[in-house]
């Protein structure tokens, strides 16, 4: 049997260095736990960044998938396929949207929210041709495309990828009176994270979307809702916007929509606003594939339940419960919704890679971002007791490096 450490080495060896992964080899996973190539389990906490919030190996996704394998994979959306329509139907009436286009990863669903914006603005606002911007956060994370990552704040997603796409607006994240005095007569569109997570986790201030809501109508702009990470669940609602009751012009959605099984990403809209894409126009060969729909399908179904957000509500609970009590204790600042947490070690302590590799240690896999923050975002199916052993784990590691 090849090993965890040869194949690390082989990695490390015949790959680009673009991931900085934890040394962990995983094989099998079922739910909430993985299993190494030499038998190890652990908790996963990380959830493949929100892909796996019905947790790995759902028996009706897979089953879903399974059926489709044995029946059509592929037609390019040169044809229409037998899943497409149901797809579609299934995500406008979660969304509450008339139409839906379908894309593989939530950068191309970034992308495509940003194209829809500016065709729209020059076609229906009025707009100037080539003179539309977008008004952006500072802290975001939309992906990793050239456009997207020119308006990054983070020095290694954003430096030396130049020449960079103009036509954004940076404000900082959580001020809707930033954005208001950002706005001019060719902004388009305002693009934002409900909740911040490659930034840390960081939830806005009460009212912020609301404000963003209500001075994006005030102001004839479409409001994009990036719910690629936050939404399906997560947060223990449908979407984290419906914290504020709010509706976007414009979700943007991916990771958890294909089920951990294959990429799967859209944009929903009303006709009014997606409408103005015709044939030829955007696309995407394996956008809206039948396997893909099939699995989203599959997603849909078991969120129209409302099991998944009443779950992730309730366990969220427990859990930043059980996180603030760490405060004080090696933990600075906890924050999050739902099944989503952030949380800040002290930086005289430990790193955030060194607090997730002593997790590591303990059976628990977790992620580090931005030096000495790490996120916690286990399956929604995971138990409540394997999710208070999961904060015993960090709050003995921490204990550890106290008193070292």
């Amino acid at each position: 049997m090849t090993t965890s450490a040869e194949l690390i080495e082989m990695s490390e060896r015949r790959s680009a260095h673009n991931y900085h992964p934890l040394p962990v080899v995983i094989h099998e996973a079922h739910g909430a736990w993985v299993t190494d190539v030499e038998g190890k389990r652990y908790l996963d906490c990380l959830s493949g960044y929100s892909s796996l919030n019905f947790g790995h190996g759902h028996p009706k996704i897979i089953e879903a998938a399974r059926d489709q394998l044995d029946n059509l994979t592929l037609t390019s959306r040169a044809f229409y396929h037998d899943q497409f329509a149901q797809f579609c139907a299934g995500l406008g009436d979660l969304t509450g949207k008339d139409l839906i286009l379908p894309m593989n990863t939530g950068a191309e669903a970034v992308e495509t929210a940003i194209k829809v914006a500016r065709k729209w603005g020059y076609e229906v606002k009025g707009v100037e041709p080539d003179q539309a911007n977008i008004i952006v956060m500072e802290g975001n994370f939309h992906g990793r495309t050239t456009t997207i990552v020119s308006f990054s704040t983070d020095p290694e997603a954003h430096d030396n990828f130049g020449p960079y796409t103009p036509g954004f607006r940076l404000v900082p994240y959580g001020s809707a009176e930033a954005i208001r005095q950002a706005v001019d007569p060719n902004t388009v569109a305002v693009l934002v994270e409900p909740i911040q997570g490659e930034a840390g986790v960081l939830v806005p201030p009460d009212g912020y979307l609301s404000e963003i809501r209500e001075l994006c109508t005030a102001q004839g702009i479409l409001m994009i809702a990036d719910e690629v990470q936050s939404g399906l669940g997560r947060t223990g609602q449908t979407f984290a916007c419906d914290y504020e009751g709010v509706v976007p012009d414009i979700y943007v959605l991916g990771k958890a929509l294909g089920g951990g099984v294959v990429p799967v990403s859209a944009i929903a809209a009303n006709r009014d606003v997606l409408g103005i894409i015709q044939p030829g126009q955007h696309g995407s060969t394996f956008g809206g594939n039948p396997l893909a729909c099939a699995v989203g399908i599959a997603v849909i179904e078991l969120l129209n339940t409302g099991e998944f957000q009443a779950r992730a509500a309730k366990l969220g609970e427990v859990l930043h419960a059980r996180l603030r009590e760490l405060i004080g204790k090696g933990v600075v600042e906890v924050r999050g919704r739902g099944l989503w947490a952030g949380v800040d070690i002290d930086p005289e302590l430990a790193t955030g890679r060194e607090v997730s590799k002593a997790l590591m240690a303990r059976s628990v896999l977790a992620k580090d971002t931005h030096g000495s923050t790490i996120r916690l975002a286990p399956p929604i199916v995971v138990s409540e007791e394997d999710l208070v052993w999961a904060v015993n784990q960090l709050a003995d590691a921490l204990y550890e490096l106290n008193t070292a």
